[in-house]
């Protein structure tokens, strides 16, 4: 529920806000414009205006409908109306010029995965999803075009405005909105012809600013031993601090925005070094080297981002060889408890159970890049697919994703080797795979010796078939 007080002020401040809009280039109009506002008091939030023309939609929605119950419809003599929600839906009444709304930053319920969402920040550095705080047409039509712009504070979208501060929407921009960041301070990585620009959104302990952005850069120059090039010319980062944290990063996520974009939580008390351990910035960059996959297809495309997750770091020098398969074979582990006796088809149905489809989709991604290097003599890999998948556009099906292995491969593949690690239990074959490639799990830990495939361990991974261990 909005306070009466933020009502009251929405109802005679944002008016006075409309009056003071920058003024839009010309061109040709555009069929919604939203001019987001951010404010300061009674409380932090974001004022929002969107300006109706007789060629906008009339049902709108909102797809987290938590924090706005109430939205003002504004006719061209200034009598206002204000109008219920129900489940999230609006519909616009005839003759209605504008909309207003006020969403509030701040909330009695602090933290977790449901403020990263809805709004999580301090002071004047604020960290919302788009889909959280804009209310967007229902039905968004190919041909639908929005401007949008931002007062009163620096914002990172995911999107790029023009000089004027004016970003030229699609529809669909709406629909995939990515993540927000509103205040804090900035910083900028180049990867190759790549940008990363990074907003920071709150204060860190022991951390400065060029520290994050050289985690985050290391973290793309990782993905870049992947893909031939970083995957997109320009993305944006959010970084969070979480008070009271000393862990690296604590939970991040990739938003299929156009460009995509990532947010990650980090603790506030952690420090470089802890951050040159950290996995999970390169692990939401290795998503962007696949398509988005529709209908979602949780198990193949967190496993292709846990399985990189390691051969990356490995392939960079950041842990050695022995290290990556250290840590593929305990991922691999806690995957096999968490399977028990089921089956791949069985664990991977049971999305919730996140250990299994995680490392039960690694443990694929791995078999599958083996069996491509095994079948072409070592000419092609699972990166190959990844390149041939990008000229083919930013979405994909699993059937398009096997059709692509197959391409590779140069002969049928994908879907036999699918269904039989499917109808199998999960991870049955990892002992005979383990020791052809010459990983031999002991007491100690791994150790990497001769083994008939170890020269495809060594492609994989960059080292070489004898012991790491020095």
């Amino acid at each position: 529920m909005v306070p009466r007080a933020v009502l009251l002020f929405l109802a005679l401040t944002l008016g006075a806000c409309a009056g003071t809009r920058p003024a839009l280039p010309r061109r040709d109009p555009a069929a919604l414009r939203y001019y987001v506002t951010y404010t300061r008091e009674p409380q932090r939030g974001l004022g929002v205006e969107i300006v109706l023309l007789p060629s906008s939609p009339r049902d709108f929605l909102f797809r987290q409908p938590e924090r706005v119950d109430t939205v003002w419809a504004v006719r061209k003599d200034g009598s206002s109306r204000a109008l219920r929600l129900h489940g999230g839906e609006l519909h616009v009444p005839s003759g209605t010029r504008f909309l207003r709304y006020f969403y509030p930053l701040e909330s009695p319920s602090r933290g977790g995965e449901r403020s990263f969402f809805s709004g999580v920040g301090e002071k004047d550095a604020w960290h919302v999803a788009g889909r959280a705080y804009l209310l967007r047409p229902r039905v968004v039509t190919p041909d639908l075009r929005v401007d949008f712009m931002v007062s009163r504070t620096d914002a990172l979208l995911p999107w790029l405005p023009d000089d004027a501060g004016l970003y030229r929407l699609r529809g669909e921009d709406l629909v995939d909105s990515g993540f927000h960041g509103f205040g804090g301070r900035r910083c900028e990585a180049n990867v190759g012809d790549a940008v990363l620009e990074v907003a920071l959104l709150g204060r860190f302990m022991h951390l400065s600013d060029r520290e994050v952005c050289d985690w985050l850069a290391q973290a793309a120059r990782e993905v870049i031993t992947v893909r031939r090039t970083f995957p997109h010319p320009r993305i944006t980062v959010r970084v969070v601090p979480v008070p009271g944290a000393e862990e690296p990063a604590l939970f991040g996520m990739v938003q299929w925005s156009s460009p995509p974009s990532i947010s990650i939580l980090v603790g506030q008390d952690t420090t470089a070094e802890a951050l040159r351990r950290d996995w999970i910035a390169v692990h939401e960059m290795l998503h962007l080297t696949h398509p988005t996959l529709m209908p979602r297809v949780a198990w193949l495309t967190e496993g292709l981002a846990t399985y990189y997750t390691e051969v990356a770091r490995a392939r960079s020098g950041r842990q050695t060889p022995r290290q990556a398969w250290q840590e593929l074979t305990d991922g691999f582990a806690r995957g096999q408890s968490a399977a028990g006796s089921r089956t791949m088809a069985e664990v991977v149905a049971r999305e919730g159970d996140w250990r299994g489809v995680y490392w039960t989709g690694a443990f694929f991604a791995l078999r599958l890049d083996l069996e491509l290097r095994r079948v072409t003599h070592n000419r092609a890999r699972l990166e190959d697919v990844l390149e041939l998948l990008a000229t083919q556009g930013p979405t994909s099906s699993l059937a398009g994703f096997g059709a692509a292995v197959d391409t590779v491969a140069g002969e049928p593949l994908f879907d036999a080797l699918l269904s039989h690690q499917l109808s199998v239990p999960a991870f049955s074959d990892l002992g005979t795979l383990l020791d052809r490639l010459g990983v031999r799990i002991d007491p100690g830990g791994v150790k990497l010796q001769a083994a008939p495939d170890s020269g495809l361990r060594e492609a994989v991974d960059g080292g070489r078939s004898s012991d790491d261990a020095g």
